[in-house]
């Protein structure tokens, strides 16, 4: 099993409990940089190992690359549980989101599960001093808007019909999250019309 994990925004307090422990658990650990290495060294007891991701244009050799670092943390998650870690979160605008895609082609034997952290967008509110008290946005500056999660989604199917009208066109249905009464559905045709106030609608446009 690998394991993705979000290590928040660099402070050590803001690891979260399940973290800790898979990163106690793991038989070996990866790192993209000093900085995540650094928060780890606390909870493991081998050097995490620290793959190289360097910022280049050649696609051929960042593609050499990303498959050499996909491999070599496969030849280790057919054996035990392993974790890939990262400062925020594994799924925003992250390293992570990128191996993910290249495991899948080089080790789709490779099951892969990720561990959410306290990223950027919302630990930049307390540091701060704001709050986000209404809908907003997220921007890196570069590409296009081809995602939204529409939180407190009460009427799902007709969120879904709204944002149909904007492009997206692949929707998951989310209802009390984490909890032991987790619910996740995906695709329009199986989403309930009726949701709560822990309901989240996620639309993307392929």
């Amino acid at each position: 099993m690998l394991y993705g994990i979000g290590l928040g925004p660099g402070d050590p307090e803001l690891l979260t409990l399940k973290a800790v422990r898979i990163l106690k658990e793991s038989i070996k650990v990866f790192v993209p940089g000093e900085m995540a290495a650094e928060l780890i060294r606390p909870y493991v007891t081998e050097e995490p190992e620290i793959l190289d991701f360097p910022m280049i244009y050649d696609e051929q050799k960042l593609k050499e690359i990303w498959t050499e670092n996909a491999e070599n943390v496969a030849e280790y998650a057919r054996k035990g549980d392993v974790a890939f870690c990262l400062i925020g979160d594994p799924n925003f605008f992250s390293t992570f989101t990128h191996m993910k895609k290249v495991m899948a082609e080089v080790a789709p034997d490779v099951e892969v599960d990720t561990v959410p952290g306290i990223s950027s967008i919302t630990s930049c509110a307390a540091r701060m001093g704001v709050a986000v008290e209404t809908s907003f946005e997220v921007h890196d500056g570069v590409s296009d808007i081809n995602y939204l999660i529409h939180l407190k989604a009460r009427k799902p199917q007709e969120i879904i019909e709204r944002f149909e009208k904007e492009g997206y066109n692949e929707f998951i249905f989310a209802e009390r999250l984490f909890s032991d009464r987790e619910v996740i559905i995906k695709g329009k045709e199986n989403i309930p019309e009726e949701g709560n106030y822990f309901s989240i609608v996620y639309g993307k446009k392929n």
